[in-house]
């Protein structure tokens, strides 16, 4: 399934969604839908469905194309072999497991995605007069349970309600039909610089640059359990693999071949599921129009968060939106404004974000008779930026201190280990196998000045930012 890459110049990186959905959106690679080596039999073409139920209620029209993404959490209809082959055992919830926004500029030249955890705690839209929910429908709740209470006219509804942003057109995958979109469109190019491995999701990823098939990318882009872990952390990985199709549209010239075009737009709306009004000529036009786009212009945010555990009888732990940051970006997709404005994601509190609270990171000053002034110095300010300083730890008398202050900690303290770097500036990490959890300071000869800190996961691994930021040679955040 893994297979070593063929020369190439950039890399082409896929998301669940965002990659297979988004990129055949922008153009995709110039394919019939194939599996296989074989053209799907047209019964496998999912039925179009009407979203959208009348005006009333809905938000206003406005500038720009705006597309709702989901991809479904579903195992109804595949066989347990296939459930295997896809390692999407256990149960379904029949909910979306990934919910995006994708707003095309009216003038073309900006594409603007906006991911929305599947735990957010919203309140449910009321179904369209008429409609007969599956299910239901509760007063509020995490928002991936609008699809299995009243499937996609539900889903829109409550998207719409809760953002203010007017949606119009609706793209939908589930596991198989994924898999067989990014077969289509020739497979994904993943790639990390240390090896990847979640049991849950199956995904066992050597360090280095692979070419992978529509069950390796379905296994990369549904992982949870890899650093950073959660929801946060996938759905930035995501956003960089769009950002790298973007890119590779760009330089092959896919949206300027109108024989492609249609190609495309066609495998498109025969893999996937789309609303009634999403023809093959609307998307064959609205590519043409795009074709001047890369990742420069293309910009990536997550919905941010002010509760990460907020717990909820019958719900479990979900999350709560930052409103009024939250709603900035919404007026910016609302407007046709960028997303990437300073304004649109202004921080909770002065300082550098990071992703671990300080409070929660235990710190030990390592230092000689050379830096008792220095550590004096580290130690308050450290205290004062709220890190919990424990104790100082002589060094040995034939220890010199290092040119640059370094900070030692086990591997799997790597998170709390970068937010203390990020309070001392030009701080070296070092992971040390064994390591007590306590992390050690040992400061450098060139000095050391504490920076404030603010703890703030979201500004960390969702804040609005071009993809041309989004390398793959980068390191996770």
């Amino acid at each position: 399934m893994f297979r070593r890459p063929r020369p190439a110049g950039r890399r082409l990186r896929r998301t669940a969604l965002a990659g297979a959905l988004s990129a055949a959106l922008l153009g995709g690679a110039a394919v019939a839908v194939t599996e296989g080596g074989n053209r799907l039999p047209v019964a496998l073409a999912l039925p179009r469905t009407d979203v959208f139920t009348g005006e009333r209620g809905r938000p206003a029209d406005g500038p720009g194309l705006t597309f709702l993404l989901v991809g479904l959490d579903t195992r109804k209809g595949i066989p347990a072999r296939e459930r295997k082959r896809l390692h999407v055992g256990g149960r379904g919830c029949d909910c979306t497991d990934t919910m995006m926004l994708l707003h095309v500029s009216e003038d073309r030249r900006r594409v603007s995605v906006l991911s929305i955890p599947r735990d957010s705690y919203v309140p449910f839209a009321r179904p369209a007069a008429g409609a007969t929910p599956l299910r239901p429908v509760p007063r509020a709740g995490k928002i991936n349970g609008a699809y299995a209470a009243g499937g996609p006219a539900l889903t829109v509804r409550t998207v719409e309600q809760v953002t203010g942003v007017r949606v119009d057109h609706y793209l939908e995958a589930d596991f198989r039909r994924f898999v067989r979109a990014v077969d289509a469109l020739g497979g994904a190019t993943v790639c990390t610089g240390k090896p990847l491995r979640d049991r849950w999701s199956g995904l066992d990823l050597p360090a280095g640059t692979h070419r992978v098939d529509g069950r390796g990318a379905l296994r990369y882009v549904r992982a949870r359990h890899l650093p950073p872990s959660g929801d946060l952390g996938r759905m930035r990985r995501q956003q960089a693999f769009l950002a790298e199709a973007v890119d590779r549209i760009a330089d092959e010239g896919l949206l300027r071949d109108p024989a492609a075009l249609a190609r495309t737009a066609r495998a498109l709306l025969t893999t996937l599921r789309a609303d009634s009004g999403l023809t093959t000529e609307r998307l064959v036009t609205l590519g043409r129009a795009l074709r001047g786009l890369d990742s420069r212009r293309a910009e990536f945010a997550t919905v941010p968060l002010a509760e990460f555990d907020h717990r909820v009888p019958g719900w479990g732990s979900t999350l709560v939106w930052d409103r009024p940051r939250a709603e900035r970006l919404f007026a910016a997709l609302r407007e046709d404004r960028p997303l990437t404005g300073q304004e649109a994601y202004r921080l909770p509190g002065p300082g550098v974000p990071v992703a671990w609270a300080p409070g929660d990171v235990r710190v030990r000053l390592r230092t000689g008779p050379e830096g008792a002034a220095t550590a004096g110095r580290l130690e308050r300010g450290l205290r004062d930026t709220g890190f919990r300083v424990r104790e100082r730890r002589p060094a040995g008398p034939r220890e010199t201190p290092p040119e640059t202050t370094r900070i030692t900690y086990p591997p799997r303290e790597e998170r709390r280990a970068r937010a203390l770097a990020a309070a001392l500036p030009g701080a070296e990490l070092h992971p040390v196998r064994g390591h007590p959890r306590v992390l050690e300071v040992r400061p450098g000869r060139d000095g050391v000045r504490v920076a404030r800190v603010v703890h703030d996961r979201s500004s960390v691994q969702g804040r609005p930012v071009t993809g041309d930021t989004l390398d793959c040679d980068r390191p996770a955040e």
